[in-house]
């Protein structure tokens, strides 16, 4: 009985917080996304285990996290959906902001057949999340070593032969700035190894995030999927030129989408 009135006590109490102050529903709405995540990744892997390693165990997570994300206050809107070829393998690109990114993955899955999700090795000893991860397929490397190299490189079969998309964060850190971080060589060079094509996805600025004045608020992001540019005949020495227009086009869609969703989280400000 105790028990049940501090239990109630302390769930009032988090209402009432989560009412009131932003720096709480911060800390609150993120608390949630961790266990929340932790709880869809890891509830599944009793099925996961019928057919592991098969980029489809990871459809049933990913459909609770956009489920989640709804009661969160978040929503999106995806583009470019005439793009996707799942025909074929591709490397995709994608910007990095927030380990809100996860909810980008989680719409983009569906979407894209035989996604493989390419994650720093730290994240797979994260038991029982990271454990969940490496039965959907995620491949994991070490960055900047000769065994990040080589992990990649065996994805260059898997992308020519069984179709899989490799879905990489080419930044290589997250940010939140206007300005996307320098593109990193290690995917474009797998893309020209399995003469595939890339494939830019592009994430709106998530405006309803701000880190440095802890506020998690409701709003709106796009998800833009750019045309696939081809790799095939290109050499190394094309490399160079390859990412430059890569980044110059993720660039310039995410400065558009961003304002657009900017510009209309704005009118609801007024409105409001």
């Amino acid at each position: 009985m105790t028990a049940n009135v501090i239990l109630g006590c302390v769930m009032a109490l988090l209402v009432i917080l989560f009412t009131i102050s932003s720096i709480a529903r911060y800390y609150i709405k993120f608390t949630l996304f961790v266990v929340m995540s932790l709880i869809f990744a890891t509830a599944p892997v009793p099925l996961m285990l019928i057919k592991p390693f098969d980029p489809r165990n990871a459809l049933i997570p990913a459909f609770f996290l956009r489920c989640f994300a709804k009661l969160l206050g978040l929503r999106w809107k995806v583009r470019g959906l005439e793009n996707v070829d799942n025909s074929r393998g591709a490397v995709v690109l994608l910007n990095h902001q927030s380990c809100l990114d996860l909810y980008a993955l989680a719409i983009i899955w569906p979407l894209m057949s035989r996604c493989t999700v390419v994650s720093k090795r730290s994240l797979q000893y994260l038991v029982p999340f990271g454990t969940a991860t490496w039965l959907w397929g995620t491949v994991f490397i070490d960055r900047g070593a000769q065994s990040a190299r080589d992990a990649l490189n065996k994805q260059v079969d898997a992308i020519k032969n069984q179709k899989r998309k490799l879905l990489l964060f080419p930044e290589g850190t997250r940010h939140s700035g206007d300005k996307l971080l320098p593109l990193r060589k290690g995917a474009f060079h797998v893309a020209m190894d399995a003469a595939a094509p890339i494939q830019p996805v592009v994430i709106s600025k998530y405006h309803h995030l701000d880190g440095e004045r802890q506020r998690f608020g409701s709003g709106e992001f796009i998800v833009s999927i750019l045309p696939m540019i081809e790799t095939e005949g290109m050499t190394k020495e094309d490399i160079t030129g390859l990412i430059e227009k890569v980044q110059t086009s993720m660039q310039e869609e995410f400065t558009k989408i961003s304002m657009e969703t900017l510009a209309r989280r704005n009118l609801r400000t007024k409105a409001d």
